[in-house]
């Protein structure tokens, strides 16, 4: 696997559109030292609700299987670009 990106402080919302546009697996791994697959919502659910407090997550690293996915998630991370992800509004899903 490719090596970790460590996240701060980044938009949760923004982050999952990005995430969804990664093709490989992506793995949040914690300071205890667990693995979460984010590409399984229920993993997301799970793991990132112990990480965010106040709608950031606030110390994580991500691991990802594929170098492209590293790539667009270091693009984010630094420098918020999300690349053709889109985050959906809440007036967009009624």
């Amino acid at each position: 696997m490719a090596p970790t990106i460590e996240l701060h402080d980044v938009d949760v919302q923004s982050f999952l559109a990005v995430l969804d546009t990664c093709e490989g697996d992506v793995f949040l791994v914690t300071r205890e030292g667990d693995h979460l697959n984010l590409k399984s919502k229920l993993c997301q659910l799970v793991g990132l609700t112990k990480l965010i407090e106040g709608g950031k997550i606030t110390n994580a690293y991500i691991v990802c299987q594929k170098p492209e996915d590293e790539t667009k998630l270091f693009r984010f991370n630094l420098l918020g670009d999300m690349g053709d992800a889109k985050v959906e509004k809440e007036e967009d899903k009624k």
